[in-house]
Formats: C-alpha cells, sequence, structure tokens
C-alpha cells in the first residue's frame, strides 16, 4: 500500500504516544532567544509553504550553495555538513577569515519545534566546511535541520537517527550509489530515490568523484572543469561542481548518506602510495593526502574520522541498525 502523505512526514517506527519528545533544556531555549536577537537584524529565517518540507525547498542564499547534508547516524544522532562557498567553482570564496554557522535540528519541518542548535566555526583550513556531531536525540525517528551564517541561511534538510542497538527491527530500505562519472551523464537516479521518499539512508560505496581532465567528448554542461587533479583547490572545486548538480544536492537535503571511497577520489587504480602513472610517483604522497583532505571536508563523515599525521584518513568505522543491520564502512 503506498504510504499517505502523513505517513511520509513520520518515522516508519512510530513512539509511543506516552513517550515525551527529547525537551530543549531552559538554558538552551535562553541560548536560542539570545542569538536569535543578535542575528535579527541581518538574519532572515526561511518561511516554507503549508505543504511542509520538500526536497526541492531549495535557499538562495549565494552562502550555501552547495547545499546541506547529513551522515553517520546512531541511535541518538548524526552528523550535519555543510560549505559556506559563494565561489564555489574558484576555491570557495570565502577569503581567510572563520565563520561562526548557526545549526539547528527540529522535529518538524518548518523548523518551529527547534530540538537541538549551537554554534559551529567554519576554518579556512577545511575550506570553511563544518562536519557538526549532533547527540542527544531520540532513537528512529526523523528530523529537519538547517544552517545559518552572514545573514544568510541554508535550505531545510532532512535526516534520521537509526533503530537503537538491539531493538526489534523487520526491514529498512537503502539506495546504493557509486561511480557517479559527472562527465558521462545525468544524475537521475538521485531524482528517482527523492521520488521515492521511503529510503532509509543513502550507502554510496565511492567513486563519488571522478578525478580526470575535462572530456572534449562530454556534452558541454557536463564536462570537468580543468586538467586532471592535484592540488588541494582542484580537488575542492571537483567536489563542488558535483555538488551543484540539483538531483545530488536534493538527495542529500532527503536521506543521510553512508559513504566510503574508491580510487577515483585520488587517482584511477592507485594503491597506497602507488598512482596509475609511474610519472606521478615523486609527488604522489602530496597529491593523496590533499585528494584525502577534500574527501573529508565534502563529506557528511562523523567528526571522530579523522586525516591522520601521515595523511591518511581513518575511514574505517560500523553503523548499527537496530538487530537488523550492521554496516561495516571499510577503505
Amino acid at each position: 500500500m503506498a504510504p499517505t502523505q502523513d505517513d511520509k512526514r513520520a518515522p516508519r517506527h512510530a513512539r509511543p504516544a506516552t513517550e515525551a519528545r527529547t525537551p530543549v533544556s531552559s538554558a538552551r531555549r535562553t541560548f536560542v532567544r539570545s542569538l536569535g536577537g543578535a542575528l535579527s537584524s541581518a538574519l532572515v529565517l526561511p518561511s516554507l509553504s503549508g505543504s511542509g518540507w520538500s526536497a526541492q525547498s531549495t535557499s538562495q542564499s549565494g552562502l550555501f550553495t552547495l547545499g546541506v547534508a547529513s551522515g553517520d547516524p546512531h541511535a541518538d544522532g548524526f552528523t550535519l555538513w555543510t560549505r559556506l562557498a559563494p565561489q564555489p567553482l574558484d576555491g570557495g570564496g570565502m577569503g581567510d577569515n572563520p565563520v561562526d554557522v548557526l545549526w539547528e535540528v527540529a522535529s518538524d519541518p518548518e523548523m518551529i519545534d527547534v530540538i537541538s542548535v549551537g554554534l559551529a566555526t567554519a576554518h579556512p583550513s577545511a575550506g570553511h566546511a563544518i562536519n557538526v556531531a549532533v547527540s542527544g536525540l531520540a532513537a528512529d525517528r526523523w528530523y529537519y535541520y538547517r544552517f545559518s551564517a552572514l545573514g544568510e541561511h541554508s535550505r531545510v534538510g532532512r535526516t534520521r537517527t537509526f533503530p537503537a542497538p538491539g531493538t526489534r527491527v523487520d526491514h529498512l530500505r537503502f539506495a546504493l550509489a557509486s561511480c557517479q562519472n559527472y562527465q558521462d551523464g545525468y544524475f537521475a537516479a538521485y531524482r528517482d530515490m527523492v521520488a521515492r521518499d521511503d529510503l532509509d539512508f543513502v550507502l554510496h560505496v565511492g567513486d563519488y568523484i571522478y578525478e580526470d581532465a575535462a572530456d572534449p567528448r562530454a556534452p558541454i554542461a557536463r564536462r570537468h572543469l580543468g586538467g586532471e587533479l592535484y592540488s588541494l583547490t582542484d580537488y575542492r572545486n571537483r567536489y563542488a561542481l558535483y555538488r551543484l548538480d540539483p538531483h545530488l544536492q536534493d538527495a542529500h537535503a532527503a536521506y543521510p548518506f553512508v559513504v566510503t571511497w574508491d580510487d577515483h577520489e585520488v587517482d584511477n587504480n592507485y594503491a597506497g602510495l602507488v598512482p596509475e602513472d609511474d610519472a606521478d610517483a615523486p609527488n604522489f604522497a602530496q597529491r593523496r593526502r590533499n585528494a584525502y583532505r577534500a574527501y573529508r571536508e565534502s563529506m557528511p563523515l562523523s567528526p571522530k574520522v579523522r586525516l591522520t599525521q601521515d595523511g591518511s584518513l581513518e575511514i574505517f568505522r560500523r553503523l548499527q541498525y537496530g538487530d537488523l543491520a550492521t554496516l561495516h564502512l571499510v577503505d
């Protein structure tokens, strides 16, 4: 039976009517009020239609051009992501100053019933991207979120927590994505994922970007910009190009993504510190470091996923979906 509109907005495993919602503390309410007053002269909050949240409800902000994303869900929270990028294809365009970003999580798409809120700092060293770990939420619930900074706001995104480990769960639905070469075609599969509106998450198993140069055989509208990727700015710009695709951006706003990588996030068929082309070997360690850093900045990964001193990324992790599934994310 097809879900009703109310079913689509509600969590699949509904909370008992007697269970209380996670409250906002009085201190947090005071913080929200005082912060809102400080920003009120510059900040215009989104006004959504009566139809509620939609994956196509985009922001007109020139700051949040790359949208929003969430990932690595667990029983009491998830990770939220955005990047400030008024010039997304030219290094971001944010300059050298850090910027404070307000994030909010609510139980409703209109962002009225705010449950969790805080400030994160977007640093130039991370391309003005932020990954916020949100915790203290109820298990197995859908939530809504947004970001605000410098008088502008992002679109509203939707995400969810997983059922608690050991909780009896009889089903889940997820979409599998990989090998999304921008030059090989349009991302209509993401449009179809959003249209379904019945997924619990999207699992992306790598080749989120391709590192090669512009292909003159590809349609002009789908060509990579520039040559093969080597520098940190090269990789940041390539992720921005992909994230500007409206279907990919909508999918990130609609569902949490669980991600790992393959080879094209760095170099085709590389292994460890061995590149595809022997001519690239002398500088490959730095190239891989640049690629890993850009991946870390661009994905909704838990802040626990860190770059090491030698430039590696500790991407191994495990997510538990009730008693039904364990996701092992490996390299």
